[in-house]
């Protein structure tokens, strides 16, 4: 599988275990202390060739996709389940350790900003689909986010990801019915 983009990963580890999964380009941030010179490597590399942000489902890869997007709008992201990303033994959650298999499943999952979209979820869908406010909110946002595959947010975070990645009202109604079923099941 080759991929046009370049994608964006936080090390050499995480661009070895890329590499065993496609045929791909990558820019390494090296941490989450992105240097300037790397944000403006980013951005001449979307421009030509389009760039894809694949960070570790952690803090440290919140906080690069978070910078990325502020200083490069407009780029795809690739999302990671935390299951997917847990170490065989000691070490951080991680992009380097998950299998060829669930990176290609990530990688086929894309979501593209768009900032200056019109919000399609509202925060009152949010409030009465119990994301918000409530008990079990937290566990509730876990689920519908790995079903959407969009990376675990809090609530305040979860109204700007849903928009900024155009979720449709249909896709949002459709994750929300599998939340409802986890809960009434007790998953």
């Amino acid at each position: 599988m080759k991929i046009q983009e370049v994608i964006v990963v936080e090390g050499k580890d995480d661009t070895k275990r890329i590499n065993m999964a496609v045929n791909a380009d990558t820019i390494e941030t090296r941490g989450s202390a992105i240097s300037d010179e790397v944000l403006q490597q980013i951005d001449e590399l979307n421009e030509i060739r389009g760039v894809i942000v694949f960070t570790d489902p952690d803090f440290s890869g919140e906080k690069i996709r978070k910078t990325i997007q502020a200083a490069v709008p407009g780029v795809k992201h690739a999302f990671l389940k935390k299951k997917d990303a847990v170490p065989h033994g000691q070490g951080s959650l991680g992009v380097e350790h998950a299998t060829p298999e669930t990176i290609r499943d990530a990688l086929a999952h894309l979501y593209t900003e768009v900032p200056e979209a019109q919000p399609q979820i509202t925060q009152a869908d949010l409030l009465a689909a119990k994301l918000i406010s409530g008990p079990n909110t937290r566990k509730r946002r876990e689920v519908l986010c790995e079903f959407l595959r969009i990376g675990y947010v809090n609530g305040k975070q979860l109204y700007k990801r849903l928009n900024l990645f155009q979720v449709t009202p249909e896709e949002f109604k459709k994750a929300l019915q599998y939340v409802n079923e986890m809960e009434e099941n007790n998953e």
